[in-house]
């Protein structure tokens, strides 16, 4: 099926040509600006915790779901969000979501109780849910495969991770006047994004549904996402082996086994499973999320650090990180053309390098600040392995994949680096805990230190996980020599995922 936005139009620019028009230009700075908020508010809402639990006289327990009530939104419907952009149409849920989003900024930011800024939060990552998706898939059924929608991808996952750097600087900044200001900066940038969405995002058709709605798959789907991000969130306050737990991973499997039944009887799957048989898309989905999940733990780790055992301000932490923010945005116009002479596997392999040999030498931190000899080299590392590996796993992704499961395959997508994030995030903080130093008023710094680096040294291996994963991508890479050719291609309906990757040929 060729989308309506790939057809050249008096209305809509056609996205083939080598310059792409005023429009064309900014269709994509208002998705791009959608990518940024959601990126944005993830990263400002940690600084700003101290100063609303003191504000609203909040506990650390209700304190935590400030952050949790996001991810649970946000990592739990993304499934759903990316199939009602195919069926509902790409811009009315894109716009929908992103008034919504700035419906909650708004409220956010005015609510003076922690259940109120709860339920705000879980409203904010809902909306996210469905604009991420459907933002994605504008894109690459607005660009053509290949060059031009390589350069597109590197721009709009760029401001992801420019939004998630300068998200920590804006908070620093902005909670010095009032946290409440963290709150409510998204809303008025949402909605200028809303106003011009609705004059610059073409129309889309809808996918044909005389198969009928999904509506069993919706409900185990997103009910399964939920459980597991709720389970896993839970999982190190109530103990990983508690019974609570122990139930919860159960319901959670029991779920995703209906989920699985369903998706191979529907007629319109809300996930075609065939899509997984490809390697090059298996492959994208694992590394996207050991990718965000060693970063958000290695954010977590290094925030606690500075601040904890250094003495420094938000506003310094913040500053610290600023190097990699601004590597990733200064590139922000290459890495296509990176991705068009090497491939994605080439890439994403150099990117998760880089990324390994940015927490080992953070590993060599102690007491005393050593920021020219070990946090700026690891700050420049990371920055780079952002810049290179973000966009060329949302390109391994979403290449050959047909227009009418874009928003499929989005979804899946950032399921995977918000379900990895969320996981693995778990799993680093149950691994600093045991101890028992994380923090404690009885705790020497030397104790607290000792405590973050096995940590660091999980968040290390979740890293290389990630690049031995991409690696067994790199034989048909080197094989086939060319890079259109070492790119993801995944069927869709009608066309066995057998038959979409040859041994040897494609990766």
């Amino acid at each position: 099926m060729t989308s309506p936005l790939n057809v050249p139009s008096p209305g809509v620019p056609s996205a083939t040509e080598d310059r792409w028009s005023p429009r064309l230009w900014g269709t994509l700075l208002v998705l791009c600006a959608a990518m940024f908020l959601d990126a944005l508010d993830v990263s400002m809402v940690g600084v700003a915790l101290p100063s609303i639990a003191t504000d609203l006289g909040l506990s650390t327990a209700t304190l935590q779901w400030i952050v949790s009530g996001y991810i649970l939104g946000y990592g739990g419907l993304l499934l759903l969000g990316g199939r009602a952009a195919d069926l509902l149409g790409r811009r009315r849920v894109f716009l929908i979501a992103l008034a919504v989003f700035a419906l909650a900024s708004l409220l956010g930011g005015l609510v003076d109780s922690g259940p109120l800024l709860i339920a705000s939060r879980f409203i904010k990552g809902l909306s996210a849910a469905f604009t991420a998706p459907a933002g994605l898939s504008i894109i690459t059924t607005t660009f053509k495969e290949g060059p031009q929608r390589n350069r597109a991808l590197s721009i709009y996952t760029t401001c992801a991770a420019t939004g998630f750097s300068m998200g920590l600087v804006l908070s620093g900044l902005l909670t010095e006047l009032s946290w409440r200001w963290t709150m409510l900066l998204p809303a008025p940038i949402a909605l200028l994004a809303l106003v011009a969405g609705l004059k610059l995002i073409p129309h889309s058709d809808r996918e044909d549904t005389r198969g009928g709605y999904d509506v069993p798959g919706a409900v185990t789907g997103t009910a399964a996402m939920l459980l597991l991000v709720f389970t896993v969130v839970q999982a190190p306050e109530a103990g990983w082996a508690s019974a609570r737990t122990l139930l919860s991973f159960l319901a959670t499997a029991a779920l995703l086994a209906a989920f699985v039944t369903i998706e191979r009887r529907s007629a319109s799957p809300l996930l075609r499973l065939g899509v997984l048989r490809s390697g090059s898309q298996l492959r994208a989905q694992l590394g996207a999320a050991a990718f965000f999940g060693s970063y958000v733990a290695f954010q977590f780790i290094v925030t606690q650090y500075m601040q904890s055992l250094l003495g420094w301000s938000a506003l310094q932490t913040a500053l610290a990180f600023l190097p990699a923010g601004v590597l990733v945005a200064l590139s922000s116009t290459k890495i296509g053309d990176v991705v068009d002479r090497f491939g994605t596997p080439r890439v994403i392999a150099t990117g998760f390098t880089l990324l390994v040999a940015a927490y080992a030498i953070f590993l060599q931190v102690d007491l005393t600040p050593r920021y020219a000899a070990v946090i700026l080299p690891s700050m420049l590392l990371l920055g780079a392995a952002c810049a290179l590996t973000f966009p060329s796993l949302n390109i391994q992704a979403t290449n050959g994949v047909d227009d009418e499961e874009q928003g499929m395959v989005s979804g899946l997508l950032n399921t995977s680096i918000q379900v990895g994030g969320a996981i693995f995030l778990a799993v680093v903080t149950a691994v600093i805990t045991a101890g028992g130093h994380e923090g404690g008023p009885a705790a020497s710094p030397q104790a607290v230190l000792d405590s973050f680096r096995p940590g660091l040294v999980v968040v290390t291996a979740i890293a290389l996980a990630g690049l031995l994963i991409t690696l067994t991508g790199l034989r048909g890479d080197r094989r086939a020599r060319t890079p259109q050719r070492s790119v993801v291609v995944a069927k869709s309906a009608g066309t066995r995922a057998e038959e979409a990757e040859p041994v040897g040929v494609r990766d």
